[in-house]
């Protein structure tokens, strides 16, 4: 199995993230709150969706990455080789997903005297009152609603990437890179477009164990949230997370395209 794939899915994630991290917590508290943790995490994260994702497609099609262009997979073969990668990266991103969002939306007053300290002092302790809280399984809150919103929108992401390439560049030559990063900037707003009203559910569903409130599922999150705050709750988020996209993809598939053609 080539390794390549999944060092520069680590690199191009961490890279991705250094540039979009402030637009993930503006709509929280502040820019660059937490970033030590989600930079380990994210890159890890990062490395399975893109090494599964290109060791889907070698199984499928028999090529290399760099074989690829010249003799380009299917776009049915991209898209399942996408939810693939969205599937399996669920089960590593979940618990880093989780206490992102909780450390995120917690306060900090510590400016007014007197007030109390935040709920968790870091990932760690983050984690370790989450699985003495809600037990280990509570580290996996919002896993389904993360899963039904990763496959196939990351199926949709690679096709929608793969799909601008090629209609920019020549039959057998690699993409430029002005192809690259603009592919890969509308590859995220597609995904992100597609992704959205799960995300909000995700997110609910992972701060319900905070809040003391129980939903039966992602079905129950979405009829309660519908209910209260009418259908717009679910595009809540979306100018900015496309703010954010833009440019984070552009950057992510332009370091992993260079990284894996310096390597080949």
């Amino acid at each position: 199995m080539p390794v390549e794939e999944f060092v520069a899915g680590w690199i191009s994630g961490a890279l991705g993230l250094v540039l979009g991290y402030p637009f993930d917590t503006v709509k929280l508290l502040g820019f660059f709150k937490g970033m030590s943790f989600p930079i380990a995490s994210i890159a890890v994260v990062n490395s399975v969706l893109f090494g599964v994702y290109s060791n889907t497609l070698l199984a499928l099609t028999a090529t290399s990455h760099q074989e690829r262009r010249a003799q380009p997979p299917s776009y049915a073969h991209v898209f399942l080789a996408g939810c693939t990668g969205g599937f399996v990266q669920v089960y590593c991103l979940a618990p880093f997903d989780l206490i992102k969002v909780r450390l995120q939306n917690q306060t900090e007053p510590r400016a007014r005297p007197g007030s109390p300290p935040p709920r968790y002092r870091g990932p760690v302790h983050c984690a370790v009152s989450i699985c003495q809280e809600e037990g280990p399984r509570g580290l996996f809150r919002g896993a389904w609603a993360l899963m039904l919103r990763d496959t196939p929108t990351l199926g949709i992401y690679f096709v929608t990437y793969e799909w601008l390439c090629r209609q920019s560049t020549p039959e057998g030559q690699n993409p430029s890179s002005a192809s690259v990063l603009v592919a890969g900037g509308f590859a995220g707003i597609v995904s992100w477009a597609v992704a959205t009203p799960l995300d909000v559910i995700k997110s609910r569903m992972q701060m319900a164990g905070l809040k003391h409130r129980v939903y039966r599922g992602v079905l129950d999150c979405m009829a309660s949230s519908v209910r209260q705050e009418g259908l717009g709750v679910f595009f809540r988020g979306l100018t900015i997370n496309s703010a954010r996209a833009f440019p984070v993809n552009a950057v992510t598939f332009l370091s992993y395209e260079y990284l894996l053609r310096w390597w080949g």
